[in-house]
């Protein structure tokens, strides 16, 4: 073999290693504890993307990892009791999937264990972390909060409805950041001419109550506000805005999927990989303390032609030109 053909290969090889032999160059199996608010994950490909992470990271499960799960349901009178079993485990970390009532079930149950937050709303305003460049405390990890995300989102509603005047909003008022989300998505409707009408849920009964709010008061178009009560009734919401026929802006590329018209997130795919790289740093002994939450930096703007065709929109080209996903 020529020296150069070696030198290559073995430089290959010792690239190679890091990712392969990371999961072997300790004996220690690690132990993280994934806490969330659904029956299975409400953001399955974006979990699916952490997973991968960590594998790719060096993180085998069944070899040097091990993932306790654990679901709420969407029972949220379960955080409290689900928390407390993954610190009795003796995890190494805390990852919870969004929801700031599970994030602080996390934090209320331990001091010590590191917490990483996949998603959070407004970690600051809610006192789960001091601030978001240090954040203090065992709690980190990402957020989506985006000062222009609510303008953004009646923007686009008003691309494809020109005349719009009035927009619904579906959102869960027992969750406190979602007042956050309200006050910035008043604030954007004042300055683009629009007028909101709350549809405000606690409960899964409240959903009935609030879509026959909607249709007797005939806004004209919709807005979806993210959380755990909201995902876990997306059938429900895709469904009355079809019948109401109500062109409809959703917090997750997800509810686009099953048939919704328009959806304008943070990417949760990038979100969600980036926590599984907090975890790694966990692990590798840093301190959640010094560990800055993280904005977004992708957004994702998904559209599903054929719910507009039922809609009767004519989606603008420009519009389309900018999508990162056209459903058809």
């Amino acid at each position: 073999m020529r020296r150069r053909e070696f030198i290559t290969l073995l430089g290959g090889a010792a690239a190679a290693l890091p990712l392969a032999a990371r999961a072997q160059q300790s004996a220690k199996t690690y132990r993280i504890g994934y806490l969330g608010p659904g029956a299975a994950s409400v953001l399955p490909a974006a979990f699916n993307a952490f997973r991968q992470q960590l594998h790719q990271l060096g993180y085998v499960e069944g070899q040097n990892l091990t993932i306790d799960y654990r679901w709420a349901g969407e029972r949220d009178d379960q955080l409290a009791r689900l928390a407390s079993d993954l610190v009795r485990l003796k995890v190494d970390v805390i990852v919870v999937e969004g929801h700031t009532p599970a994030i602080q079930a996390a934090k209320d149950a331990t001091t010590t264990v590191p917490i990483i937050m996949a998603v959070s709303g407004d970690p600051v305003g809610t006192g789960l972390v001091a601030s978001l460049a240090r954040p203090g405390g065992n709690v980190t990890g990402l957020t989506i909060l985006s000062p222009d995300l609510a303008g953004k989102r009646l923007e686009l509603l008003k691309e494809i409805v020109p005349k719009l005047t009035r927009v619904a909003v579906v959102w869960n008022a027992a969750n406190p950041v979602k007042l956050l989300d309200w006050r910035e998505t008043q604030a954007a409707a004042e300055l683009l001419g629009l007028r909101l009408q709350s549809l405000e849920v606690r409960s899964p009964p409240d959903f009935e109550r609030a879509f026959d709010i909607g249709m007797r008061d005939r806004a004209a178009a919709l807005v979806v506000f993210s959380d755990g009560l909201i995902n876990a009734h997306r059938k429900q919401i895709l469904e009355f805005a079809t019948s109401a026929r109500l062109p409809a802006m959703y917090p997750y590329r997800e509810f686009v999927v099953e048939g919704g018209l328009m959806s304008y997130a943070p990417s949760f795919v990038e979100l969600f990989r980036r926590a599984a790289t907090y975890v790694d740093k966990i692990l590798r002994r840093a301190k959640p303390a010094d560990l800055p939450v993280q904005q977004p930096t992708a957004f994702e703007l998904v559209i599903n032609l054929k719910a507009a065709n039922a809609l009767g929109l004519d989606m603008p080209a420009t519009l389309l030109a900018r999508a990162d996903e056209v459903i058809e």
